[in-house]
């Protein structure tokens, strides 16, 4: 699910009229979207060599549609609305209650744009790696452990919405585990009772998967995020993403609406349009309606929220509604792309069924185009609905044809329902009759903007003012003006620069880059991170037992920490957990300024000792899969900050403020740590440089806390 920096051939694929069906098969073989007849003079030409090329490739391809026929996946092809969630959202799970909340999620989808078919539910990335916790550890610490996560996956069941989770092919530089992983996610989702996998990053779902499903008897939709890179897997990936806008960098879904190219194969293939971090959704959603497919409504990415704005959710209701009305339609062998409407701009497509046949139609231009739509051969018996408005049509018939007029909005929709005399379509007139309530707001009166979501930083309580120096602690003394400067450095997001990153108090919105002078009190600040002996202190007066326990203190037995950890930093505790201790001790945590100038001072230094990097001043790189206990923390006093503070990088992360929005809670990390994942640029990045920080989503402690995250304390002057 990540920026995709190479070219990955989903530019849509030209067809002259001309084009043999060989020469189709091996450029289509690299493409999402064939594109369309160049004029309507050529369409009846490039139909036919889609047409062949179609009949060419299955040949080729030997192929069968066995998967799809499975009763264990009749639900495929009406799984129009999908969105991926992450698990650490605040709609989802609410930590105060600490429970699941499902229905609070998607009663708020319902109510903007009507709902969903299917969730990705999204435990991993981008934390993935801040220590070696895999992908399997990190569904195991979902809140409540598999018992929550089955019984959450059953609520969605029970609201008719089906459960994906991912497949992190890439993630060989944790935990190792002991069977392939085809094997082991199939495990777990059949363990989990979940329906589906989404291949993150994978050009199609690999055999090895529908072998692992089919050997234990446990049918899995699969779907790849990019574009399928070898047409035999469309018979095994019965659904997957449509990642239209990338095309050598600039959209590729151009003024001509492409065709899928996997539904064109096997129209009962499902896709779902992909694009997280448009703001205009109108080219995603077009697509996907001329083509009769669905959409990915992301909204949560990574922690960053990208809402749906008011129009484009009034016409995701609207297309959900009518594919719902219509099921069966949208997967018709004989849909036909491309056919032949009055108006310029306008571009239709036609679904026949049993009892109906459905024409949606786009308008490609900035214009409204209204009157004369199409003309359609005359059949007795039959009546006419513009189903996207809600009415009946009444067709101007001339020469053995009728006409049908009908008006559509600049960059608008339409849809035609074709019915015969006697049609008695469950729920009809009650359908539309919402639909004609939903079509009484035009969409150009409907907002298209998108805001950030403004975060809160959670207070923090000041100090008890010692009367001496407290033990242990270092005086930093005040700065009237420093100039704080932090860069997140979160991989993706740059999409939505007024939205990603954390937002400070004295910010307008969330960003990534921070620079800001203030001036910061003088402040006592821990000389060192806590240590295991300084907790185990805590812990014995305290008798403190955090009510999520899991994980708490993994690296501890029976009470304690294992001989000789005395001088390691404490690990395994979450953010809840330092404030326990600090609090205990008559301090607070730093916030990330404060931590910031003790670690640099006033000069802009990038490390603790000067500007240039050194790596003989802290711990080597762990880069084992087991990962080594955390380095003492007096192991490298050369690594100190010009006022004494040790061991602030490349020890362990140190948390420091958190910030909290409506959907997302998350924690500034700060000082990066020992241990360095292998395999892969997706892992949870360093932050080893004083002006970086790590941006840590929150979930629950159990989830929250890492082997390689600790903290150290501040107190007022």
């Amino acid at each position: 699910m990540k920026k995709i920096t190479q070219v990955l051939g989903v530019a849509a694929l030209l067809l002259p009229a001309a084009l043999t069906a060989q020469q189709v098969r091996l450029q289509g073989a690299e493409s999402e979207l064939i594109a369309g007849p160049g004029s309507p003079s050529q369409r009846a030409q490039w139909l036919d060599s889609i047409q062949q090329w179609r009949l060419h490739e299955k040949d080729r391809l030997q192929y069968n549609g066995d998967e799809y026929s499975r009763k264990e996946f009749s639900w495929v092809s009406t799984t129009f609305m999908y969105a991926q969630i992450m698990a650490h959202d605040r709609y989802l799970y609410d930590p105060a209650s600490r429970k699941y909340t499902v229905d609070h999620f998607l009663d708020d989808l319902e109510k903007r744009y009507g709902g969903l078919d299917a969730v990705l539910i999204w435990p991993t990335y981008p934390n993935i790696g801040i220590d070696n916790r895999n992908q399997f550890d990190l569904v195991a610490d979902l809140p409540g452990g598999k018992a929550a996560v089955k019984q959450m996956i059953r609520d969605f069941h029970q609201r008719g919405v089906r459960v994906f989770f991912p497949i992190m092919i890439w993630d060989h530089g944790t935990r190792k585990i002991t069977i392939p992983m085809a094997a082991a996610l199939t495990e777990e989702m059949k363990e989990l009772g979940a329906d589906g996998l989404n291949g993150d990053t994978m050009n199609g779902v690999t055999l090895d998967f529908k072998e692992a499903y089919t050997r234990m008897g446990y049918p899995l939709v699969l779907q790849p995020e990019i574009h399928i890179g070898d047409l035999k897997m469309v018979a095994w990936n019965t659904m997957s993403w449509g990642y239209y806008w990338l095309k050598w960098g600039s959209p590729a879904f151009g003024y001509i609406p492409g065709v899928s190219l996997y539904k064109w194969l096997e129209p009962r293939h499902q896709v779902h349009v992909t694009d997280r971090w448009s703001v205009n959704k109108t080219d995603d959603l077009q697509s996907a309606f001329f083509n009769g497919v669905g959409y990915n409504t992301w909204e949560n990415i990574w922690g960053i929220w990208n809402q749906l704005p008011e129009r484009y959710a009034a016409v995701i209701r609207r297309i959900r509604m009518i594919y719902r009305q219509f099921p069966e339609v949208w997967s018709s062998e004989q849909w036909e792309p491309h056919i032949p409407v009055i108006q310029p701009g306008v571009f239709a497509a036609a679904f026949p069924g049993k009892a109906a046949t459905l024409y949606t139609f786009i308008n490609r231009d900035s214009v409204a185009r209204n009157g004369r739509q199409i003309t359609l051969a005359a059949k007795r018996g039959y009546r006419y609905y513009d189903v996207w408005n809600g009415v009946e049509l009444q067709p101007v018939k001339e020469q053995g044809n009728v006409i049908l007029r009908f008006n559509m909005e600049a960059c608008g929709y339409g849809a035609i329902a074709v019915l015969p005399d006697t049609f008695t379509g469950k729920g009809f007139n009650a359908f539309l009759d919402k639909i004609r309530q939903q079509a009484r707001v035009p969409l150009s009166g409907l907002s298209a903007d998108s805001k950030p979501l403004m975060q809160r930083l959670t207070p923090v309580a000041t100090t008890r003012k010692p009367a001496q120096a407290p033990e242990g602690m270092i005086l930093i003394p005040a700065a009237k003006e420093y100039r704080f400067e932090s860069h997140g450095v979160m991989i993706e997001g740059n999409e939505l620069p007024n939205a990603i990153g954390v937002q400070y108090p004295w910010e307008a919105h969330p960003q990534r880059d921070h620079q800001h002078t203030l001036a910061i009190p003088a402040f006592y600040i821990d000389r060192y991170p806590v240590t295991n002996r300084q907790f185990k202190q805590f812990m014995d007066a305290t008798r403190y037992h955090p009510a999520d326990d899991h994980n708490f203190l993994k690296d501890w037995q029976q009470g304690t920490y294992p001989p000789g950890w005395e001088q390691r930093p404490v690990t395994w505790v979450s953010i809840e957990d330092a404030r326990a201790y600090a609090a205990w001790a008559g301090k607070r945590l730093p916030h990330e300024w404060e931590w910031q100038y003790a670690a640099q001072g006033n000069d802009q230094r990038l490390h603790p000792w000067g500007m240039t990097a050194d790596s003989s001043r802290i711990p080597p790189a762990d880069t084992s899969r087991e990962r080594n206990a955390p380095p003492f923390v007096d192991g490298y006093p050369a690594g100190a900050s010009p006022f004494g503070v040790m061991a602030l990088t490349g020890h362990v992360w140190q948390w420091t403020d958190e910030y909290t929005d409506t959907h997302t809670r998350s924690a500034v990390l700060k000082g990066g740590s020992y241990y360095h994942p292998q395999t892969s640029y997706w892992y949870f990045p360093q932050a080893q440089q004083l002006t970086q920080h790590g941006k840590y989503l929150l979930l629950s402690p159990g989830m929250d806390r890492a082997g390689t995250l600790g903290f150290r304390c501040v107190t007022d002057h």
